[in-house]
């Protein structure tokens, strides 16, 4: 390093590039990539879901247990898969955040295109699969056995509506607010606490919803319940949408 070469620390100090925050969708880093991690983000999280559903009932006949260690389980892996997958691919996991990004693009806002979107989809679905099939063979489950655990009551279905809204509201209200830097402790801060307030223990998820239909444990969902659960969800995230407008509104300049 010559006399007149910054230190590195200079270097660092005087860096004012923007830097991606966890639930950023950073534009240089390759589709490629993202699309990678979004599909083992979202098979980590199927995975953390279903396979900690399965050792709690092992461990326990305790319903109330069962709820708790599987809610605690997912807190910790998903606020950690945010906080390591964020800055790559905006750690969606869920084509309902990823559809809300489209939509708020489109809008003039930050968020995902078109192509974007019909490569992140497929690979959250894929992954969602995966992670079940997974956690099954991890604890000597069959690998592909349909869930049948029916969730077709009303009542679970405005569970969904109600998690889904309010799981949008929190990560555009994020974005809105540029505390995205805040996305690993809230967002998994808010499923953890939806899994107790809302009937349906908050599925929030298509992909989820479709990957927990190829296991018959704890975490799984009837396939005849798969539509009705991923309706609601696509509703519930048209009220999240209205509902950050709303309160998010963007301010006016003086004179208007």
């Amino acid at each position: 390093m010559t006399a007149t070469e910054p230190a590195a620390s200079d270097a660092i100090a005087t860096d004012t590039s923007p830097q991606p925050g966890p639930g950023a969708t950073p534009p240089r880093t390759p589709l490629v990539a993202r699309a990678a991690a979004e599909l083992v983000g979202t098979a980590a999280l199927v995975a953390i879901v279903v396979g900690s559903g399965i050792q709690v009932t092992q461990l326990t006949d305790d319903v109330a247990l069962q709820l708790l260690a599987n809610s605690t389980a997912t807190v910790f892996g998903l606020g950690v898969l945010i906080a390591l997958l964020g800055p790559v691919s905006g750690a969606h996991f869920n084509p309902a955040v990823t559809l809300a990004e489209w939509w708020t693009a489109r809008r003039g806002g930050g968020g995902v295109n078109a192509r974007e979107l019909a490569v992140y989809v497929p690979a959250q679905i894929v992954g969602a699969v995966l992670g079940a099939i997974l956690a099954d063979a991890m604890f000597g489950e069959p690998l592909v056995k349909w869930s049948t655990h029916d969730r077709s009551a009303e009542n679970l279905l405005l569970g969904e509506v109600v998690a889904t809204a309010g799981l949008i509201l929190l990560i555009l209200g994020l974005a809105r607010t540029d505390r995205l830097r805040f996305a690993p402790v809230a967002v998994a801060s808010y499923i953890g606490a939806a899994y107790w307030f809302t009937s349906s223990t908050s599925f929030a998820n298509p992909a989820v919803t479709i990957g927990r239909a190829f296991t018959d444990t704890f975490a799984g969902i009837a396939p005849a319940s798969v539509p009705a659960f991923i309706g609601m969800q696509l509703i519930g995230t048209a009220v999240g949408l209205a509902l950050v407008a709303v309160i998010f509104m963007r301010g006016r300049t003086t004179g208007e």
